[in-house]
């Protein structure tokens, strides 16, 4: 379930099941043709973009991306969220609380789950503090999921 990379992508997962995940938190998921650029990506290639509340993503977007991208967006208010292109935050807290999300929210695909989603952070190359998203979520992310429940968004 995974390509040469090692990491999920979203053709690996069903598309329908992550639309629903962001609809939920009133996003909307556009799916974008293969070989296409993806709207409002940051990093470009097969990375996911953001534009106000839709999150774009190709079959060859890895899931973590999908997740993370969403995240930014989720824990902005209605009002932020609404004039994004691109770039969400540059925001130490919200960046963080959208890391711990996204591993959060991964349990919530079938398939995914926070293990395999934190072992594809990590092959990606997401950098924290203690070396590993694990190590990131379980010992050191206090302040990330404060944040998340003082702001009434999901933690478990």
């Amino acid at each position: 379930m995974a390509d040469e990379s090692g990491v999920v992508r979203l053709a690996d997962i069903d598309f329908a099941a992550a639309a629903r995940l962001l609809a939920d938190f009133g996003l909307e998921l556009v799916r974008v043709e293969t070989g296409e650029p993806i709207p409002g990506s940051y990093w470009g290639e097969s990375e996911a973009g953001i534009i106000g509340n839709r999150v774009h993503a190709r079959s060859d977007t890895p899931v973590h991306s999908l997740l993370h991208e969403a995240c930014h967006l989720i824990v902005l208010p209605p009002e932020r969220r609404a004039k994004v292109h691109t770039d969400a935050t540059d925001s130490v807290a919200e960046e963080d609380a959208a890391c711990y999300l996204q591993i959060v929210l991964a349990d919530r695909l079938p398939g995914v789950g926070r293990l395999r989603l934190m072992a594809d952070m990590d092959a990606w190359g997401y950098s924290f503090r203690l070396g590993s998203a694990r190590t990131w979520f379980e010992q050191d992310a206090e302040d990330a999921r404060a944040w998340l429940i003082a702001h009434d968004l999901p933690t478990a």
